[in-house]
């Protein structure tokens, strides 16, 4: 089962669902001169559709949300603060815009640092996991140690929605 890119099957469950089941996968990054790195990975949010008021796609479809609305398995990013790129992988059928946020690789933890450590930037804006050379997810045993918490940095979503827990941290 390693080193096997994870296929559309896996990415059209719902975004609560494959946050789960993405811890303990493979995040393969292939740089620029060849090399490639690979990294675990530790801590994901769900985003569920247009229905959540902490989804980009709460606010409809617009440019930056586009790829939200197709189907699982493109890279979604976006820039916060002007200096941090968000790493998502869109999950379930188009028109069902749905996401999730990798939060944690390895001991890297913090979306932003994720972004760092990756060096995403708007180019990765609608990858195609599947046939990506540069990025993509490999399988892995399923992990079962796994705890849950709040979404983190979406007050604005009011308490429904800041609080479901839809944070998979992968226990050690």
């Amino acid at each position: 089962m390693p080193n096997k890119r994870l296929t559309i099957d896996f990415f059209r469950q719902d975004a609560v669902t494959v946050a789960e089941k993405l811890l303990g996968k493979t995040l393969v990054r292939k740089w620029d001169d060849g090399t490639i790195s690979r990294y675990v990975i530790t801590e994901t949010e769900a985003y569920l559709g247009e229905e959540d008021l902490a989804c980009h796609a709460s606010k409809g479809r617009t440019k930056r949300t586009e790829i939200m609305f197709g189907n699982g398995g493109a890279v979604y990013v976006y820039l916060i603060y002007g200096m941090y790129w968000m790493l998502n992988f869109v999950t379930g059928c188009e028109n069902h815009p749905q996401a999730v946020l990798i939060r944690g690789i390895d001991n890297i933890v913090g979306s932003g640092r994720v972004g760092r450590e990756l060096k995403i930037d708007r180019s990765f804006y609608g990858e195609d996991t599947f046939i990506s050379s540069r990025i993509w997810i490999e399988d892995a045993p399923d992990i079962k140690k796994i705890a849950t918490a709040p979404r983190v940095g979406i007050d604005y979503a009011g308490e429904i929605w800041k609080n479901k827990p839809w944070r998979f941290i992968l226990e050690k």
